[in-house]
């Protein structure tokens, strides 16, 4: 087996609220914490498919947070 791994690095304006919505998640292939910069996300594993598909879901619940951290800024 091929192990895979990689690093999301994301920036957002509340990054801390950010962080609150995704780090629930942190098990199985992703593991995010809060940063100075941002939100730092890890995601490794060995079956390609799982890892696409988690960073797809990844990426869409990340997206959804900044709108709605984005929404209750203002």
């Amino acid at each position: 087996m091929i192990h895979t791994e990689g690093t999301i690095l994301t920036v957002h304006v509340d990054a801390a609220c950010c962080a609150a919505a995704v780090t629930p998640d942190n098990h199985g292939l992703i593991l995010t914490a809060l940063t100075d910069r941002g939100l730092e996300s890890t995601v490794s594993g060995t079956n390609l498919r799982s890892i696409i598909a988690t960073v797809d879901d990844y990426l869409m619940n990340l997206g959804v947070a900044e709108e709605t951290c984005l929404y209750d800024s203002h």
